[in-house]
């Protein structure tokens, strides 16, 4: 039997913090996705070579341009949560989200990010305790990956219908 993946919409365990005003190397703080908790599940994918759940969301103000394809406007951020698996205790064949080991995020600007493609990229890895600390690695790496999906607005999601 394939393993199930049992996608938990709600991100319970940050509902109502507040986020610390810790910042990446290019000035971009944690501070500045305050509130995406309650922000709508736009895609889910799986990543290989993280070993983890993801699941990404769109601020509210930009989510129908994202849900249609649209090149995003100034201002928009996508936030993307990398979640730890863990088997269900319920159901043996799947799986379900289990720790939060990062949260990222994009935010556009092209003009104050024009050598990575009009995104700003930000990473926060969390600690055993809990906290948060800046990942402190370069943005270009990021955005050499995302040069892959140039023409897609340097995006590799896309919004998932429900129906």
């Amino acid at each position: 039997m394939k393993k199930a993946i049992f996608l938990p919409l709600a991100v319970a365990s940050l509902f109502g913090q507040n986020l610390p005003d810790i910042q990446e190397k290019n000035g971009l703080s944690l501070k500045t996705i305050q509130g995406y908790e309650n922000w709508q599940v736009a895609a889910t994918h799986w990543r290989k070579d993280k070993n983890e759940l993801r699941y990404v969301l769109v601020d509210p103000k930009n989510e129908k341009a994202f849900k249609k394809g649209d090149k995003l406007p100034n201002g928009a951020i996508i936030v993307k949560i990398g979640w730890s698996t863990k088997p269900m205790d319920s159901f043996p064949d799947g799986l379900e989200a289990d720790k939060i080991q990062r949260v990222e995020y994009m935010i556009k600007n092209d003009k104050k990010f024009v050598a990575t493609g009009g995104w700003g990229y930000a990473r926060f890895i969390k600690n055993p305790d809990g906290s948060y600390k800046p990942w402190g690695g370069d943005a270009n790496e990021c955005y050499a990956c995302h040069t892959a999906v140039a023409g897609k607005d340097y995006l590799f999601s896309v919004y998932q219908k429900r129906f």
